[in-house]
């Protein structure tokens, strides 16, 4: 299995990114970088054991960092507003969690249902919410190669839906104006029309169709 060492090989790139418009490449590269910083805060959290010290690679700091606390935080709020939605995925979707094809394109459909109606922050943090709890499942059933599988679908679905978007924002670090710091600690945030059209998608996430597995 290939391992997950593209945030520490891309580091030097990755903040040279903030400085300027980002490429198609690069936003791709950063998306990974902060997905695989969300599965691992995920699996930490559930206090799953973990041996893979390339997976603990945290992101480059300076601005991604920030990126990646601020999509961490507002994951928590989402999550709290929605606790059961973003736990035990691969059970609410009734797949088996042993073949790559059929986590790839669960995850996919699940994904495609999220944007029908539109791309929002509160959309991406969800897409990640989703991801994360999808790769717990698949640590706690023996198939930790499933995660790299998974950081790798999200890097695809950006780079073919929400690279354009993106870019049109500058880049991830427009996710900073969805927070609004009451807290020196980032305790207290908000999330600035995040979960207004929560509810289109949320029903997606247990009814997504797959009747050939």
């Amino acid at each position: 299995m290939e391992v997950l060492r593209r945030s520490s090989v891309f580091a030097a790139e990755v903040m040279e990114v903030f400085d300027r418009s980002p490429t198609d490449k690069e936003l791709v590269s950063q998306a990974k970088a902060l997905c695989r910083d969300y599965i691992n805060s995920r699996l930490v959290r559930a206090g799953v054991s973990w041996s893979k010290p390339e997976y603990n690679t945290p992101v480059p700091g300076g601005k991604l960092a920030e990126v990646s606390t601020i999509l961490l935080r507002l994951g928590d709020e989402l999550e709290y507003i929605r606790p059961n939605v973003y736990r035990n995925i691969a059970r609410q979707l009734n797949i088996s969690l042993h073949s790559e094809t059929v986590v790839t394109d669960a995850f996919l459909a699940v994904a495609a249902q999220i944007f029908t109606a539109g791309i929002t922050w509160g959309k991406v943090v969800s897409l990640y919410a989703v991801a994360a709890g999808l790769a717990v499942d698949c640590v706690r059933h023996a198939q930790p190669a499933m995660v790299h599988t998974i950081v790798d679908c999200l890097g695809e679905f950006v780079r073919k839906t929400l690279v354009t978007w993106l870019k049109r924002r500058g880049g991830w670090a427009d996710i900073t104006k969805c927070v609004v710091n009451t807290d020196p600690s980032l305790r207290s945030h908000w999330l600035v029309a995040a979960v207004c059209s929560f509810g289109h998608f949320l029903k997606a996430i247990f009814f997504v169709l797959l009747p050939e597995r």
